[in-house]
């Protein structure tokens, strides 16, 4: 194991876990009545305000233990954790914020309605002043009463984040939310996240981009192939604040190989 490297979904034995993943795993029924297998028995923990991006070839159960973390879609066996508590009691308590690859704006309303729409369906009405800080931090001033129709892709993202961190979340779950955009919209939306966050949540991303998940994160959580199973868990120690000049150091190259080794390395990886 190299420098810098955990036990695959293990940390150290002194940190505490904000989310705990122990032996979860996921099947879908088939059109044909049998089983496909997603996740195999996976342990993960995560503790409290770190960044871990989930990274690995497509349809490796990425997306799939997002949604298991979170308590959006049943898991076939395992336990899932937030401070030591089952996840439903967590999503209960509306400990979670999301962020997907689409914004999933409402086109008939604008970016200030948009973004209090969580607040709006959970009774929060007087929460409109936190909104309009938000729309501020993520650098949409002068665009309140913009449409998503008049909004560029990052825009609409940043509007989709905004009404996430609405709620004041704990734990930030994130599915590749800037996939969708062109290569340098999406260095510039990784950048401003890092400012925006200032590791005041914790953070699980999905990506498919090594060089993202060197730049935001604590740490990567690598998986294989389906059934998916964590494979690599590697430190991201470079230091913070971050921003793009990081990517022309040494060691942020060291680290992107050694990711895209984990990957290929991994049971189909190379197919992946």
């Amino acid at each position: 194991m190299t420098t810098g490297e955990l036990a695959p979904g293990r940390l150290d034995p002194a940190a505490s876990a904000h989310i705990a993943v122990r032996g979860a795993a996921k099947s879908y029924r088939t059109a044909r009545g049998g089983a496909q297998e997603a996740l195999a028995s996976v342990d993960l923990e995560i503790p409290r305000g770190q960044f871990v991006s989930l990274l690995g070839p497509s349809g490796c159960g990425k997306t799939t233990l997002l949604k298991l973390i979170g308590g959006l879609i049943p898991r076939s066996s395992g336990h899932l954790l937030v401070d030591g508590e089952p996840v439903e009691a967590a999503l209960r308590q509306r400990k979670f914020g999301f962020v997907f690859q689409d914004a999933t704006l409402l086109p008939w309303k604008n970016v200030v309605d948009n973004a209090s729409l969580l607040l709006d369906i959970t009774g929060q009405r007087n929460s409109r002043d936190r909104v309009r800080s938000l729309i501020r931090i993520v650098g949409l001033e002068g665009f309140e009463h913009f449409y998503p129709a008049q909004l560029s892709g990052g825009m609409k993202q940043r509007v989709s984040l905004a009404r996430a961190l609405a709620l004041e979340p704990e734990i930030l779950l994130m599915d590749e939310p800037f996939a969708a955009l062109d290569a340098i919209t999406r260095d510039r939306m990784g950048e401003e996240l890092l400012k925006i966050l200032d590791g005041s949540r914790t953070v699980v991303f999905v990506t498919h981009s090594i060089p993202e998940a060197v730049l935001l994160s604590d740490r990567v959580v690598v998986m294989s192939a389906r059934p998916g199973r964590v494979v690599a868990d590697v430190r991201i120690d470079l230091p913070r604040p971050r921003n793009g000049e990081v990517r022309r150091s040494p060691l942020f190259g060291e680290l992107e190989y050694r990711l895209r080794s984990s990957i290929e390395d991994a049971p189909g990886g190379r197919d992946g």
